[in-house]
């Protein structure tokens, strides 16, 4: 096994950081988990399966990976979501790499999407390629608050699959309990000024089922795909309403909290 460090972000999550752990327990000799104050057993389980946990309010995505970094006593990081899983095949082709003398940076991996336990082709879910293996001394997480990556700098891609268990059913799609998509990109627009109008909500909903549905292939993914390309245009038309609305009306904005974006 290399001396590689894992790093799992979590908030309530007392239903998938068990396995998360023993996932990466293939690859990495040092787990960190970096608990968002869950309301329920997260910390208390990961330290049960072995995990060092540390406790941080939550800032935003890459800045919340980051803030891991600075607990790993390794050069090499393994940065994986509560909900990913390594395949056996990714587990073989991690440990044969020679971390030592790699002329690489990072290494990226593919994801394999899945609603409940169908593995979603279309719409960009696969091969959805991230760098999660990677040197902390080279490479980092933009530290951004939504959706953050670290950079293809430098990296190689591997020939191997990450499990991504993203929705337990289709519902999920449009209402993921306990996350608010919509309302937390709205709010980093608005912070980060920017502007929109009464046609953007539309338009932007619009192009996202046509581009989906029709570029992406959603149309070759069954009534997955036409509902995965649905509940993406639903979600770009929500961001862009509740971006329009935080600018016209004082009293939603006003009562809404902008320093919570998650």
């Amino acid at each position: 096994m290399h001396p590689i460090t894992g790093i799992i972000i979590t908030l309530n999550e007392e239903k998938n950081i068990t396995d998360a752990v023993l996932s990466l327990q293939q690859i990495c000799n040092e787990i960190i988990v970096v608990d968002s104050c869950s309301h329920d057993n997260t910390r208390e389980m990961a330290e049960k399966a072995g995990a060092k946990v540390y406790v941080q309010h939550y800032l935003g995505d890459g800045i919340q990976k980051n803030i891991g970094l600075q607990f790993a006593t390794n050069r090499w990081i393994f940065c994986m979501d509560a909900d990913e899983r390594l395949t056996p095949e990714l587990v073989a082709a991690i440990n044969a790499i020679d971390l030592a003398n790699t002329q690489y940076w990072g290494f990226a991996v593919k994801r394999r999407n899945y609603i409940g336990s169908r593995w979603v082709r279309c719409c960009g879910w696969y091969p959805d390629y991230v760098v999660r293996l990677f040197r902390h001394d080279k490479l980092r997480f933009a530290e951004v608050k939504q959706h953050a990556t670290v950079p293809a700098k430098n990296t190689c891609k591997l020939p191997a699959d990450m499990m991504h268990y993203t929705y337990h059913n289709i519902g999920e799609l449009f209402s993921k309990p306990a996350r608010n998509f919509s309302t937390r990109s709205a709010k980093i627009m608005f912070l980060n000024g920017k502007k929109t109008n009464v046609f953007s909500p539309v338009l932007h909903g619009f192009w996202a089922f046509f581009s989906n549905y029709f570029f992406k292939k959603g149309i070759l993914g069954g009534i997955d795909g036409l509902t995965l390309s649905i509940a993406i245009a639903c979600n770009s038309y929500l961001k862009y309403a509740k971006l329009l609305e935080y600018q016209r009306d004082s009293e939603v904005r006003n009562k809404e909290n902008f320093e919570k974006v998650w």
